[in-house]
């Protein structure tokens, strides 16, 4: 791993901060000065900042179906229950939610150290697709179902769904979509632009993983085959037909 990502890996600052230390010679590796930013660290290298030497924790891949009334944050001032709480029996560590659903939303979400691949996942330019099942207030008319599959322009700018389907026997109160985009609120917003309440929206498959199995409020680890997926952003579908 690259100095410059190291750091910042092992909890000790944010990516620019790291740069700044590694830039004034702050950091030294098995006791010599190391100002190069591409300098590779490996596992057998001393890493020290001032007189403390440097670890990378163990990184954990944590799965977790989301329940209502969870907040996705690792701490709430107001004192409102956290996605933290479902996994505090763990002892893990700090772990971190990539992305978030907000307090009604249920789903999967995934809890994780690793820096990396938070970015990863996190960045607009890798379109992540998230998969989610909407019951409305009413059933959705035809018209908008097809409003909705050409695009919508919202407050915030247009927005595309990759899907959208009625879910069978359902008199059109329940539907699918499938969406990459990680604006906030956006499946609520596409619904509430045309006038529809959204009674409930649960997050059933994120990145290619599906929550198959995994019961509301429970967590799994995942496995190095989802990790290596994860990290390597491939083909979803290609995925799921090797699952």
């Amino acid at each position: 791993m690259y100095l410059f990502k190291f750091l910042p890996n092992a909890g000790i600052c944010s990516r620019r901060k790291a740069a700044e230390l590694i830039k004034a010679k702050k950091i030294k590796i098995n006791g010599k000065i190391v100002d190069d930013l591409y300098y590779v660290v490996n596992k057998n290298d001393t890493v020290q900042f001032g007189d403390n030497v440097i670890n990378i924790p163990e990184y954990k891949y944590i799965l977790l179906n989301k329940p209502k009334d969870y907040i996705c944050t690792v701490f709430d001032p107001s004192g409102r229950k956290t996605i933290l709480d479902l996994v505090k029996d763990l002892n893990v560590g700090k772990v971190y939610p990539i992305g978030r659903l907000d307090r009604m939303t249920t789903g999967l979400i995934i809890l994780t150290n690793d820096g990396d691949l938070t970015q990863k996942l996190s960045h607009p330019k890798y379109e992540i697709s998230k998969g989610y099942e909407v019951v409305l207030d009413k059933p959705l008319k035809k018209d908008d179902f097809e409003l909705i599959k050409n695009g919508l322009n919202l407050d915030d700018g247009f927005i595309f769904v990759d899907n959208l389907f009625y879910i069978p026997g359902q008199k059109g109160f329940n539907l699918g979509i499938e969406i990459h985009s990680g604006r906030n609120r956006i499946v609520r917003r596409i619904f509430e632009h045309l006038g529809y309440s959204v009674k409930k929206l649960d997050r059933v498959y994120y990145a290619g993983l599906q929550k198959t199995g995994l019961r509301l409020g429970k967590w799994r680890f995942l496995t190095k085959k989802e990790v290596d997926y994860l990290k390597g952003l491939g083909d979803e579908s290609n995925f799921n037909k090797k699952s």
